[in-house]
């Protein structure tokens, strides 16, 4: 409701400023006042309008005032400081509205939403930083999906690349295994688990002699050939990884539709047909001379064209299909290297063309993985099944992929417009984030061996390759354990299924919530004891808001869930005023105002991309909630009437608590 208020509000100053000052779709700035008792919004447009009117902002703002008129939903507008705009809402208007669940009808852009996370190379077991990539991602389907807009997730799989090359290395040059021993042991539990220590003996195998790497260019070769037994085998080894890593995201309800595979990129021909179009649009310059001589490159994201041109010396080194422009080697991005190998750029090019339905070709679908709800898992392949879903050809993409990656996510983004295709550049989103590293306290705990030097840093940076870092699997079975300790002090009457179950609940809570809260520009070092605290920000002190909230109804024998449902044959227009008017009920209308903004702060996250604004939402309701439980008796509460409204307060706060946890990926448990 604070959303659709808001809009109302815009619209009609618009409407004023067109009518009174002939001003078309002027930008209205809607702040929030520092204090509740100034009011619900304000509007800092009276500055904005100066210059252009000759104007003082004071006389600008006292025209608005008394010309704008009389807007459904609100009470009153004041003239504030030296030109601002407090604006006051009408508070049992917005509070009816409210715990009537009433949800205005929104504009849903056209088109489906294309959102790919988590990626992880299948050749070992999940970590730690892909727990990042995928909660956050998934969140923001959720998000999406929360706003009414059709979501299809992706998982994209580099089953090609030289990480799979290496455990294919691994297990026949180092381990010396078969085809079919290898086959057993994919067959066996935790198989990504093995593949986690054989990655980390390979590494340490290259740097011993660094000759080594030849079995790896080998590898990549015969993968990227197919049609032989190292492909075969990497084949075998990756769709094996695959599924593990599906097994560790199920137990997070983390769920993808679509799992394409840089194998049928390939196979398919995709890079063919777009290599054909970027050379015929000139987005592509074959180099004759220099270091990158035989390359086929374009020029990296964000260099100047005029700059480069100007800069370059001598006759151009670049041969380019219908163009002149030079690129100097600094500015050059390799997309095809001189053997005939295309980078991971280009493969990624003729995706995301695909994606938008720009390519002209189509993978292969099967059936590959079905969740417990029966929605099933599909996975790119070469002659697929006939009847599958319809997969690419979408509205807008956000690509859930760590900072490191900006370089090449821009790049992909200027082949588009190099295209011609600007609309859909415009509409391709890097959903960036930073990495994930361990407290030294976190690290100690998870049994690995710290340097004093170690035990002094804010956090301790994970490897792969090393072989240091928390895998998914053993993190949540960790977080579980400790969450169980808890779970078993406080309710030892509980069955041993129920305490497993509020034990899982919580340690998901936990994780999900701790790898939310954080900005995506912020390192996170992760921590047990933060992330499973009842108390602060923190996803079981939410959770036990709402655990607290059903406390109260299941005391006072109601439901809380029918509750709220009618609340207009229980509390009354005229006595939603009388509880929440007058700044001594500033409190209470302070937590009415933070449960109408969940539609608001899921449209703030999702166009900044920053689901944080949720988590932080979370927690100031959940505060908010808390000083109202030990400020107002509820149950205890003498007049009826005000037992009622106190009540609805309840359900209200509740209920959007357990929609804003639910859209984390949050479950809320029976008890805490």
């Amino acid at each position: 409701m604070y959303r659709y208020l808001e809009r109302r509000l815009v619209e009609s100053v618009r409407e004023f400023l067109r009518r009174s000052y002939g001003f078309e779709n002027t930008n209205i700035v809607v702040e929030q006042p520092p204090k509740i008792e100034f009011g619900e919004y304000a509007l800092p447009v009276a500055f904005e309008l100066a210059k252009k009117l000759r104007k003082a902002p004071l006389k600008i703002a006292a025209e608005i005032v008394a010309g704008v008129g009389a807007i459904s939903g609100f009470e009153k507008f004041e003239v504030a400081g030296a030109g601002y705009i407090n604006v006051r809402v009408s508070r049992a208007e917005l509070a009816m509205a409210l715990a009537a669940d009433e949800k205005p009808a929104a504009e849903v852009p056209a088109g489906k939403v294309l959102v790919e996370h988590s990626s992880i190379n299948p050749n070992k077991a999940a970590h730690i930083g892909h727990l990042r990539n995928a909660i956050l991602g998934d969140t923001f389907v959720r998000l999406l999906r929360f706003a009414g807009r059709e979501v299809d997730v992706q998982n994209y799989i580099d089953n090609t690349g030289a990480q799979v090359a290496d455990v294919v290395v691994g297990f026949l040059e180092i381990e010396r295994k078969s085809r079919g021993e290898i086959e057993a042991l994919a067959a066996a539990p935790r198989f990504d688990y093995l593949c986690w220590d054989l990655y980390a003996r390979v590494s340490r195998w290259y740097e011993e002699d660094k000759s080594n790497l030849q079995a790896r260019a080998a590898a990549l070769r015969s993968i990227e050939e197919g049609n032989n037994e190292t492909a075969a085998v990497a084949d075998l080894i990756s769709v094996a990884v695959l599924r593990r890593h599906l097994e560790t995201m199920e137990r997070l309800d983390i769920e993808y539709d679509f799992l394409p595979r840089e194998s049928e990129i390939l196979h398919l021909h995709f890079w063919d047909a777009a290599f054909t179009k970027l050379k015929d649009a000139g987005v592509l310059s074959y180099e004759t001379e220099g270091k990158n001589k035989g390359c086929w490159v374009m020029r990296r994201a964000g260099t100047s064209k005029s700059e480069s041109a100007e800069s370059a010396e001598g006759p151009s080194a670049s041969l380019r299909a219908g163009s002149e422009d030079k690129i100097t080697e600094e500015d050059q991005k390799v997309i095809v290297r001189s053997n005939g190998t295309v980078g991971y750029v280009g493969k990624d090019i003729a995706y995301h063309m695909w994606k938008f339905g720009l390519l002209g070709r189509d993978f292969g679908y099967r059936r590959f993985f079905r969740y417990p709800n029966a929605h099933d898992c599909w996975i790119s392949t070469v002659h697929g099944e006939q009847d599958h879903p319809h997969f690419g050809d979408v509205a807008e993409i956000y690509n859930v992929i760590d900072a490191r990656q900006s370089e090449a996510q821009n790049t992909v983004i200027e082949a588009l417009r190099g295209l011609g295709h600007g609309e859909a550049a415009d509409r391709y989103t890097h959903f960036s984030y930073e990495m994930v590293a361990l407290t030294p306290r976190c690290a100690a705990e998870l049994g690995y061996q710290l340097g004093e030097e170690d035990k002094g840093r804010a956090w301790i940076e994970v490897s792969g390759r090393k072989g240091f870092g928390v895998k998914a699997d053993d993190l949540l079975d960790a977080l579980i354990a400790s969450a169980r300790k808890e779970v078993d002090a406080r309710h030892p009457e509980l069955s041993e299924a129920e305490r497993a179950g509020i034990a899982t609940q919580l340690a998901i809570g936990a994780l999900r919530y701790f790898m939310l809260k954080f900005t995506k520009p912020s390192v996170i070092a992760f921590d047990f004891k933060d992330a499973l605290s009842f108390e602060g920000d923190t996803g079981p002190y939410a959770q036990y808001a709402v655990v607290r909230a059903s406390n109260i109804f299941r005391k006072g024998g109601f439901d809380p869930d029918g509750f709220g449902g009618d609340a207009a044959s229980r509390v009354s227009g005229e006595e939603f005023a009388r509880y929440l008017n007058g700044s001594s009920s500033n409190d209470i209308w302070e937590l009415w105002l933070a449960a109408a903004k969940t539609s608001y702060i899921v449209g703030q996250s999702i166009a900044t991309t920053e689901p944080a604004y949720l988590a932080k939402h979370a927690f100031q309701l959940a505060q908010l909630f808390n000083t109202f439980y030990h400020r107002h008796p509820i149950l205890s509460e003498t007049d009826e009437g005000r037992k009622k409204f106190l009540l609805e307060t309840t359900a209200v706060v509740r209920r959007e608590l357990i929609r804003i946890l639910a859209a984390m990926g949050i479950t809320v448990p029976s008890v805490m």
